[in-house]
């Protein structure tokens, strides 16, 4: 009765506390994944969750199966990475150029998870920020970008990882303080704080400044921490990935406000040529980046519900 579906599941309900969270993290529909736990409890005569607790908590036995899970789902994804070696090799390259600044915050971790799977490939990340990483592929200047858009190009194909949030930066005594979400006119009103990239790449202005026959008086900068000083002095507002700001809120340094009622949210892909995407280590980072994304970052969410 127990399978790896089953241990998958109880793992990934515990990490995101939620049945509809949870079902789009693993591409099934609520309905499925409640008939799914229905059926193991049943055939155990156990509950695995506390129904009412928000997050879910995990029964005795729930937790019971979570050991489990834990120890076998790391077995299992270790076992398939060395019957891949055994088959066909693993040693190769992987350059990795990146459009956001932020993206380092949780790519580094990401890498060095692979480096444990992989230690043979050659791992590489192109210096700098790339406004077309794209482009580097179809140079053969690199073989792994991480990016937003994915215009159509022969060949090129694009992976999705997840959705951010972007939020809003205001600071502490600043008039919007108090404001429960910011809109667009709250932005032309003050000063734009960005870092120093065309106006075309800032997801604020194309998205919610420029629909709205708005713009704002620009200041720009070269790193977070100078954004948040900024913010934080009054100079401005700004508009940030959450993951990249959030210790800083934690802190209380700066103050964050969710961008029109439902969002500034953006989806992040990896583009690879398709041949090279299908190769084993790559699907493995592919799969390495969300984990940590799911796991790590604040803000994040499955794409198109998937």
């Amino acid at each position: 009765m127990l399978e790896i579906k089953h241990l998958r599941l109880i793992q990934t309900l515990s990490e995101t506390g939620t049945l509809s969270a949870a079902a789009k993290r693993l591409f099934l529909t609520q309905s499925a994944l409640s008939h799914q736990i229905l059926a193991l409890e049943e055939h155990y005569g156990l509950r695995l969750f506390e129904r009412k607790s928000q997050p879910l908590k995990l029964t005795v036995a729930g937790k019971r199966l979570l050991q489990l899970a834990d120890q076998v789902l790391e077995q299992t994804a270790m076992t398939e990475r060395d019957l891949i070696r055994l088959k066909s090799g693993n040693a190769g390259d992987l350059r990795i150029a990146v459009e956001c600044h932020t993206c380092f915050d949780w790519l580094m971790p990401a890498m060095d998870k692979l480096r444990e799977h992989w230690p043979e490939v050659e791992l590489d990340i192109l210096s700098g920020f790339h406004t077309d990483p794209v482009n580097l592929l179809s140079d053969e200047r690199a073989d792994f970008a991480i990016v937003t858009e994915t215009p159509t190009k022969t060949g090129i194909v694009y992976h999705p990882l997840f959705s951010f949030e972007i939020v809003g930066l205001v600071g502490r005594r600043h008039e919007l303080a108090n404001a429960t979400t910011l809109t667009a006119q709250d932005f032309a009103n003050d000063t734009l704080i960005t870092y120093a990239v065309p106006e075309e790449l800032i997801d604020l202005i194309q998205q919610v400044l420029k629909p709205a026959g708005l713009s704002a008086n620009r200041r720009t900068t070269e790193s977070t921490v100078a954004i948040l000083q900024l913010v934080a002095s009054r100079r401005g507002l700004a508009a940030l990935p959450n993951w990249s700001v959030q210790p800083y809120i934690d802190r209380g340094y700066v103050l964050a406000k969710r961008i029109g009622e439902q969002g500034l949210w953006r989806n992040l892909y990896a583009a690879t040529w398709q041949t090279f995407g299908e190769q084993a280590y790559v699907q493995d980072f592919l799969n390495v980046i969300r984990e940590v994304g799911f796991q790590s970052l604040s803000g994040v969410r499955p794409i198109n519900n998937r």
